[in-house]
């Protein structure tokens, strides 16, 4: 069974930081580009970063580039997004996703989704 669980969202003030953790089983993690997706109450999903599987290639929304970094542990199945300098704005729901092609912070052909991780940030 594919499995990918988001953890490490909370409550921080404006300026701190979080991280996430994507853990997953189920498929040959090495093979699959790792993308994060956030969706805010009423506004539609948004592509934030991904990290490819062969290079290590990392891919950024406008929005976070400069304060968040994404990372990936291939012996542990797990991809990281380091988030620094949190707004407001960056509230939301965090997904990890996978896919067999490449990245695409569209959103576009991923085959696995994990349940979400609520982030919140107060200003």
């Amino acid at each position: 069974e594919v499995q990918l669980v988001e953890s490490g969202g909370g409550l921080v003030q404006a300026g701190g930081s979080l991280r996430l953790s994507c853990a997953t089983s189920g498929f040959t993690f090495d093979d699959y580009p790792i993308g994060w997706f956030r969706q805010a109450p009423g506004k539609e999903r948004e592509g934030v970063s991904c990290i490819s599987s062969s290079d290590g290639n990392t891919f950024y929304a406008d929005s976070v580039k400069g304060r968040f970094t994404i990372s990936r542990d291939n012996a542990k199945n797990t991809v990281y997004l380091q988030m620094n300098s949190l707004k407001p704005e960056d509230t939301a729901v965090y997904y990890c996703a996978a896919t067999a092609f490449y990245c695409d912070l569209r959103g576009y052909e991923y085959d696995y989704w994990g349940q979400g991780t609520q982030v919140t940030v107060s200003s």
